[in-house]
């Protein structure tokens, strides 16, 4: 067995040295040289005061300069010299040099190509031909609306079960449509005019004007609380907020000519949208109300069952645009429409109408009398009739049935309860009491 030697020496010799001993016999810079040699700058148990090659043994010299420390270290990198690479770089290339993969050519055989009498027929066929043969060949993929519509549609006999492309239609080119023109409306001229209440400005147009500012339409709602001959406002698409939409709703409270009004495509929320439909209810005179595909899609359970809620107290809307996800509120909303417009019909025939129930006032006229503004007149005729969407239970006659006879327990006899005397009166009440007892004695 062969015995391991390090330095010319047996490992057993070193078994026995006292390490201690050789450390005491080192000089100040021997141990700092071996502590710099043996400490791996890698290892993270290290601190890192320790592992760094850098040490700065020199006393502070004075208060902290921010500008000085960077120009010492600067001079200090220019002047001193590289470190030692423990390893001299050498330009090597290891693993193997990356060369593209060559790919296969696939030998075509221009021989096999069989040559037809239908090749120069479809080389000198026109688009329209073309998509003519796909029609007729079930490439359902080139075909055209017209065709579609007539192979699916209109090309199935009745009363037979066909299947595959059973219509044939000629090629249709297709029909390009005009772009709309862009509004031309002066908007500050059509805001002054409104604000004149000029009689001859009966309907505004607004829509898909983005550039407007937000006070501005602000401004078209608060001048059309004042104005007594605007009968419709078409304002969609133009941006307007749940701002807009709360002055427009205090001007329609006292907006008493307004027939329709149109709101779509803007950034108006649940509660806008209530706010309009609650002042709507005082003044009772919009007839439509346009309010869809507004930018918060979902409106809520909560602000749909709200909506319902306000349409069942009017009794003006007829056409209501909107989309709502529940359909407990769709149904209602369709049902109370129809109230109203049924409502119309019996106005014109002469007949009574259908009012909606006021068994009390609705909570957002309790807001406004709480506030001080005069509530409005409460319809006697309103209050009789019934909703005539809820359906009233029939009574359900029950036979009476012989009273039962049950063991009642003796019942218990209060104790008078003792009242603590009477706290002394004034003198005048004293003379009065001794006088109604001298009274009741002679008596």
């Amino acid at each position: 067995m062969t015995t391991k030697k390090l330095y010319g020496k047996d490992l057993k010799a070193y078994q026995d040295i006292d390490l201690e001993e050789l450390l005491a016999k080192l000089t100040d810079a021997e141990l700092e040289e071996l502590h710099t040699e043996l400490i791996d700058p890698d290892d993270s148990m290290v601190p890192p005061s320790n592992r760094c090659r850098y040490k700065t043994d020199k006393l502070p010299t004075g208060p902290f300069d921010r500008k000085k420390l960077l120009q010492f270290l600067e001079k200090k990198a220019r002047e001193d010299k590289d470190w030692e690479e423990a390893k001299p770089y050498l330009k090597e290339i290891r693993g193997k040099v990356w060369k593209p993969k060559v790919e296969d050519k696939i030998q075509v055989n221009e021989d096999v190509r069989i040559e037809t009498e239908w090749d120069d027929v479809l080389a000198s066929a026109t688009e329209a031909e073309l998509v003519d043969l796909a029609a007729i060949l079930g490439f359902y993929g080139m075909l055209n609306q017209v065709q579609y519509h007539q192979a699916f549609i209109e090309g199935k006999p009745q009363g037979e079960t066909v299947s595959g492309f059973q219509g044939v239609a000629m090629y249709a080119d297709f029909k390009p449509f005009e772009e709309e023109p862009p509004n031309t409306t002066d908007v500050e001229a059509s805001l002054e005019q409104l604000k004149a209440n000029d009689p001859k400005l009966k309907e505004l147009n607004l829509n898909n004007i983005k550039k407007i500012s937000l006070d501005t339409l602000c401004a078209f709602g608060e001048a059309l609380g004042k104005n007594t001959h605007l009968e419709k406002l078409y304002m969609a698409n133009t941006r307007a907020t749940e701002r807009v939409a709360r002055t427009i709703a205090e001007s329609l409270e006292k907006n008493k000519t307004l027939k329709s009004l149109n709101l779509e495509s803007n950034y108006i929320s649940g509660h806008g949208i209530i706010a309009i439909l609650e002042a709507i209810n005082i003044s009772q005179t919009l007839t439509e109300l346009r309010v869809a595909n507004q930018r918060p899609q979902v409106l809520g359970v909560r602000n749909e069952m709200t909506i319902a809620k306000c349409l069942r107290d009017n009794s003006s809307l007829v056409r209501f645009g909107i989309f709502l996800e529940m359909r407990c509120p769709r149904v209602l909303v369709n049902e109370y429409l129809q109230r109203n417009y049924d409502n119309v019909r019996r106005e014109r025939a002469g007949k009574e109408l259908v009012l909606p129930p006021v068994e009390e006032l609705p909570y957002y006229l309790k807001k406004k009398s709480e506030a001080g503004r005069e509530e409005p007149e409460k319809k006697t005729e309103a209050a009789k009739t019934p909703d005539p969407v809820k359906k009233t239970p029939q009574p359900v006659k029950k036979t009476p049935e012989p009273p039962k006879k049950t063991l009642e327990p003796p019942k218990k006899t209060p104790e008078p309860v003792k009242k603590p005397p009477p706290p002394p009166e004034s003198s005048s009440e004293e003379e009065s009491s001794d006088e109604d007892e001298s009274d009741s004695e002679e008596e």
